[in-house]
């Protein structure tokens, strides 16, 4: 079992998602799960702001993948994948994409509804898991590293880089 947080705001569910932002490095994969509405798409959006991706953070719903630029400690820049596999009907889909270059680039990729993948989930990843909390606005966020992380980025800027 990994972390477990609660929030009660998007803004708390902004700043846990900014500081587990601090952990992930160029070539993380996070795995998103958790019903419409529970916030994953506030979470993608403290990451990508953590690593100065500012562009307009929404849901690639009807166009399965947007991606953002950012950048790391040597600003250089970073590129933020985020996948939202709602309607994602078939494997077919994945494939169409080029989903490697995702999943085993340089960038860090973020996806929604990660279980529509199957066995193309990487096997190192971050699971992040949001569920419905005892109110409208509260929320119960689990967070797993599946494998152990290599040397974390900090504020957008990698530990132990040059």
């Amino acid at each position: 079992m990994g972390e477990e947080h609660w929030t009660s705001s998007e803004q708390d569910t902004l700043a846990l998602a900014r500081s587990f932002a601090l952990q992930l490095h160029r070539g993380d994969v996070v795995a998103l799960r958790g019903e419409l509405g529970t916030g994953k798409t506030v979470f993608v959006k403290g990451i990508c702001e953590t690593f100065g991706a500012l562009a307009h953070v929404s849901s690639p719903s009807f166009v399965i993948l947007n991606r953002y630029e950012g950048k790391d400690r040597n600003d250089r820049e970073l590129l933020i994948y985020h996948l939202d596999l709602y309607r994602v009907r078939s494997l077919d889909e994945i494939y169409d994409l080029g989903y490697e270059e995702f999943f085993y680039g340089d960038g860090i990729t973020l996806i929604e509804w990660a279980e529509q993948l199957g066995e193309l989930l990487p096997a190192k990843r971050y699971d992040v898991h949001l569920t419905y909390g005892e109110s409208d606005s509260r929320r119960r966020i689990t967070i797993e590293s599946m494998i152990s992380p290599k040397e974390p980025v900090i504020a957008g800027k990698s530990r132990g880089t040059p």
